[in-house]
């Protein structure tokens, strides 16, 4: 078999089981622009779902929510590439620079 099978073997009990297990990324092509914004829209509403589900209130979220936007726009690509040098530079340089208005929203919540 080629490299990318697997042949694992499971006894349970008595019995056992044999299985071929395939590497699925050599078979799916890497994500399109249009997929990629599509799984940050699930995880911005999975997140918002996930913080009213813990009570907190709408304002709150909202504002949460205003937050990571901004950060997004600034930072030009999906949060998740976001490195600790981006977050000083965002936090240290970007923020630091907004109206005090903002900084103290953006550290209350």
């Amino acid at each position: 078999m080629p490299d990318q099978f697997t042949i694992g073997l499971k006894v349970r009990g008595l019995g056992s089981a044999l299985a071929a297990v395939r590497d699925q990324r050599d078979v799916r092509p890497p994500a399109t622009a249009e997929e990629l914004e599509q799984f940050e829209t699930d995880l911005m509403a999975g997140c918002v779902l996930a913080r009213a589900s813990a009570g907190l209130a709408d304002g709150t979220i909202r504002g949460d929510v205003g937050h990571l936007e901004q950060m997004r726009s600034w930072l030009g690509r999906p949060l998740w590439e976001m490195e600790p040098p981006d977050a000083d530079a965002y936090f240290g340089k970007v923020l630091r620079a907004s109206p005090s208005g903002t900084r103290l929203g953006a550290l209350r919540r």
